[in-house]
């Protein structure tokens, strides 16, 4: 917990109220939490939706992924590394 706590103060997001073991949300750390909280919403549990779906014709996002994975195993088999 103290490393956690001492990374979002260091980061400015959340300040320690003196005298106190509490600390606040700075509006910095609001800010970063609701855009963290739409990029999560309208990015990763679509893209992750999109990429879970069973379909005959991938889109760009399982294009891309196809394309990574493949980028990756051709890397490690050059390198002789197991995947």
């Amino acid at each position: 917990m103290t490393y956690d706590l001492r990374r979002l103060k260091t980061r400015s997001l959340i300040v320690r109220i003196e005298g106190t073991h509490r600390y606040q949300v700075t509006d910095l750390g609001l800010d970063t939490a609701k855009f963290l909280t739409c990029v999560h919403d309208r990015v990763l549990r679509t893209g992750l939706a999109e990429l879970a779906a069973p379909t005959t014709t991938p889109g760009r996002l399982r294009s891309a992924a196809t394309a990574y994975r493949t980028a990756v195993d051709t890397l490690t088999g050059t390198a002789q590394l197991a995947a």
